[in-house]
Formats: structure tokens, sequence, C-alpha cells
């Protein structure tokens, strides 16, 4: 008896030790997984269980969604949206939050993007993508950056935007320079100096409205303009704007052996025939955001023209000398013209992009109905599209293709100057240079100044040399290369004389080498192409 009684007290024990161990442990790995498989609760859930996935723009502008410890329900696929994917998950936009803009009103922020609260967002709507570049592009803020979080309940995500301002009163162009123009007389000059600046108020007591201003100086010829520019004309999406300008200008003729009609005292053989003129006048403009990258354009130009023209004046053009054409006509005359244009533009930055791209479609006819004294119709088209390559490296590849049409005057026409690295562009559509294109393929380009067509195309690579957040926000090395073609139809129908095989095409090439700077008051740029148009390595066709 003694004996089973202690077995039976020892297994009695042992079934008590075996109890307290294995219990509490079973009870550990049951509540382990309940917890790992909880239950999703019917009806609406508590704001604190229901989590919609964050999403932040990384400064290259991609959309990342962030994890969260409790993601939501899967919803289900939508059908696709306008500049978003074609199938992604979607949620109720609650609101949108701004945070950052001191100076800005919140309203001129919110007209630049194109989600309200009540509409349906997807985390890779690329709209989110093209909203950063697009405030970017405005000029008023150095750095943004758009997320999206949770909301007050499930399935809702609030729009976050936020913001660095940056200075908003910029200078938008400076042109400084040495050009080879002529004497009244027309006789070839030493080289002169020109200079001039564009700046503005792009953001007037953070309105958003536009005041700005330009003026150039040179020898003997002066240009101003005044704009202003409403984005948000009385609350709504229309953009209005105004510019008036003058310009006391001289341009210079001819190719080879000038000759013209001279005042009583002047000889009759020149270099080039000067053209004297003044003009004065504004355009009224309209605009609206037909999307978030495409924006329409449409304006009213009306100017009058006092122009002295050269009486007589021939030159040679070829192996046969000819009348000149001013492309004005004498004395006083009116300018009248509409113009509409389409901008398609998603660049990651305003000055130094390094992906998107920018189209520019725009045309201009005159109305002799409406006063004017010239009918034409000018058609353009320029595209830019920008090509990360890693380390911060950029290929940019440039396009232009122009007609005109009619009796375009001379500043509405394809200045050779625009089109060359090599000479200066018109500033404020004055030209200070008398020379012609440099002619590197010895070809007929060397007859051609204000023609009808033109077309050029150039490949840029850009390096970066320094990035900053303060006074200077980038410094980028760039060469480029490409070509240009300009001429008139008659230069395929009627060539000059003295020009055989490809030396009848009006094309010759292109290339520069400078740095881009971008500043907290704007960009510049610096090259060292111009030099090269001062090398006497033109040539002509002779007798």
């Amino acid at each position: 008896m003694l004996g089973s009684r202690a077995v039976r007290r020892a297994r009695s024990s042992l079934a008590i030790a075996l109890a307290l161990v294995v219990v509490p442990f079973l009870a550990q790995r049951r509540a382990g997984a309940q917890a790992g498989a909880k239950p999703t609760p019917s009806g609406s859930a508590a704001p604190s269980a229901s989590v919609a996935p964050s999403a932040s723009v990384s400064p290259s502008g991609s959309v990342t969604p962030e994890p969260e410890p409790e993601p939501p329900p899967a919803p289900e696929a939508c059908p696709p949206v306008e500049g978003g994917s074609k199938l992604g998950v979607r949620y109720e936009l609650e609101s949108v939050r701004i945070r950052g803009n001191k100076r800005t009103l919140s309203r001129v922020i919110l007209r630049h993007v194109p989600f309200r609260p009540g509409d349906e967002i997807d985390v890779e709507d690329q709209r989110l993508e093209l909203t950063r570049y697009r405030l970017l592009g405005t000029g008023y803020f150095s750095h943004v950056e758009i997320s999206l979080s949770k909301g007050p309940r499930r399935g809702v995500v609030i729009l976050n935007i936020d913001v660095v301002e940056r200075n908003t009163i910029v200078i938008n162009d400076l042109w400084m320079g040495l050009s080879a123009d002529a004497s009244a007389e027309g006789k070839s000059r030493p080289l002169t100096a020109y200079g001039g600046v564009d700046f503005a108020e792009n953001n007037f007591l953070g309105t958003g409205i536009a005041l700005g201003g330009a003026l150039a100086v040179a020898d003997r010829q002066s240009a101003y303009r005044i704009r202003f520019v409403d984005p948000s004309f009385l609350g709504s999406k229309w953009i209005v704007g105004t510019t008036l300008l003058y310009n006391d200008g001289r341009d210079f003729f001819g190719t080879r052996d000038v000759r013209y009609e001279p005042p009583p005292g002047e000889t009759e053989t020149t270099d080039y025939a000067v053209l004297k003129y003044r003009r004065f006048g504004g355009e009224i403009a309209l605009g609206y955001d037909l999307s978030t990258s495409v924006r329409f354009r449409g304006a009213f130009h009306l100017e009058g023209i006092d122009a002295e023209i050269p009486r007589a004046a021939s030159h040679r053009r070829g192996l046969d000398i000819e009348p000149i054409d001013f492309h004005l006509l004498p004395n006083r005359s009116y300018l009248t013209f509409f113009s509409v244009e389409l901008d398609h533009d998603t660049r990651d930055d305003p000055f130094l992009p390094t992906l998107g791209r920018h189209v520019e479609v725009g045309a201009d006819f005159g109305v002799p109905t409406l006063a004017s004294d010239y009918t034409f119709l000018r058609l353009q088209v320029h595209g830019s599209f920008w090509f990360p390559l890693g380390r911060g490296h950029v290929l940019r590849l440039d396009g232009f293709l122009g007609s005109a049409f009619g009796d375009a005057p001379f500043f509405m026409r394809f200045f050779v100057g625009d089109l060359s690295e090599f000479l200066p562009d018109r500033v404020l559509d004055l030209n200070f240079d008398r020379r012609p294109s440099p002619s590197l393929l010895r070809t007929n380009v060397v007859e051609m100044r204000y023609e009808e067509l033109a077309a050029r195309a150039l490949a840029e690579y850009r390096i970066p040399l320094y990035r900053g957040t303060r006074s200077i926000y980038g410094i980028d090395l760039y060469g480029s290369a490409g070509f240009f073609v300009l001429g008139s139809r008659r230069d395929v129908t009627d060539p000059a004389r003295g020009y055989s095989g490809f030396a009848r095409v009006p094309i010759d090439l292109n290339f520069n080498l400078g740095v881009r700077i971008s500043t907290n008051v704007g960009g510049f740029t610096l090259s060292l192409a111009n030099s090269i148009g001062f090398l006497p390595i033109r040539t002509g066709a002779t007798p």
C-alpha cells in the first residue's frame, strides 16, 4: 500500500509540474496565433483601424508608396483616369494641406493642383508628379514635395504639399557681349559692346501676379518692355497679360558690294545698307490651362512703325547684283496680328531640368482687315527633351522648325543670329551684329539673313559641377553640337548663281561650350561660341 501510494503521489506531482509548464506555453501560442490572424471587423471601422498608405514624391519626382503597419483592405481595380495609371488603387481625397508658404497665398498654389476634395486619387497617378514640376516651374519655390497621408476614416487620404519659397524678384535674362556693326554710312566698324536685362517680380504680394520689365542698349540702339500677367484673372482659371514695347533700332542689310542712293555729301559704295526704324505698341494676351502640363495662349498685337529705308539699294547675291528687300514699308506703317500657342511642359526644373520635355507650337497671322499693312502667316514648332544618364549627367535633344508666308516684317522672320551659336541672338528684337554665318561647310548660307524657312537640330550634354540650396542652386558644364538650315523658297526654286552641289544648301554647323548657373535671382549662361564668329572663315561666290 505504501509503495503504490508513493507511486500515485509521484505521478500526481509530475502531472502538476507538466501542467504548470505546458498550459502557459499553449496559452501563449494561442494568443500569438490570434494576434497574427486578427479578424476584420464588420461595418465601419474606427479611425485608428483604417490606415491609408502614405506616398511621397522624391526629388526625382517619382511617387513611392510607404508601407504602413496596418494595410487597408485592397480595393478593386479601377478604370484609368486621365494622366493616371491604367489600373491602380484609388482613395477618396479628404483635403489638400499646404505647408511652408509664408508669402504665397494658398489659392495661388491650389490653382496649379488638379485635385479637389471628394476626388478619387490614385497613388500612382502621374498628375502628382506633374503637379510638382508645375509648381517648381512657377519660379515661386526652390523645393516642392508632395505626399499622401491617411485621412480620418477608412479609404480616405490627405494630399500634402510642402514648399520652400524662393526669392521671386528675379532676372529672367541678362545679355552682355561684343558685336561687329556698321556706321550710319554703312562702313564696317571695330567691335562695340551691347547689354540688356529682363527682370520681374513674379509673385507680387503673394498673389502670383507678375510685374516685369526689360531693356537693351547698344550703340545708337535701345529697346524697352513693360509686362503685367495675372495667372488667375478675377479668381478664374484664365491668364491675362499685357505688354508695352518701344524699339529705336538700326539693322544692317546686304552681303557684298552694297550700293544705294546716298543723301547729299555721302559716297555711294558702302559695306552695308543701314535701316533705321522705330516701333511702339503692345499686345493683350489671354491664356488657359488645358491640363496640368498643357497651356493655351492667344494674343492680339498692335504697333506703329516709322522706318527710314535706304533708296535704290542693291547688293551681290551669288554672282548677280540684285535689289535689297528690307521687308519693311517706308515711313509710317501699322502692324496688327493674332498669335496662338500651345505649350506642353513636363520639365522637373525650369532652368536645369534633368528629365521631361518642353514643346511649343505657335502661329502668328497678320490681319489686313484690322488696319495692318502686313499680311503674313508664321508657323513655329520647338521641342526640347531631357534624358537623365546617371550621376547627374543629362542629355538634351532640341529641334526647331519654322516657316513664314507673305510679307512679314523683317523682325518677324527667322534671323541667322537666332539659329547660329556663333552670332549674337536678337535681344528684344534688336540685332546688334552685321556678320553672316561663318559658313563652316562653305555653303551659300553666307547669303542668308532674314529668311522664310528655318530648321535646327542640336544635342547637348550636361555635367553637374555644383549643387547647393542657398544663393546658388546648381552649376553645370555643357557642350552642344548640331546644325541649322536657313533660307527662302526662292533658294529652293532659284538658288543663287556661283554655288554648285552641296554648297547650294544653306546649311551650317553649330557647337558651343559653356556653363549654366541656377541662382535664387535667376539662371545665367556663359558660353564661348560667339568668339568663333569673329574668325574670318566665311566665303561667298565670286565672279
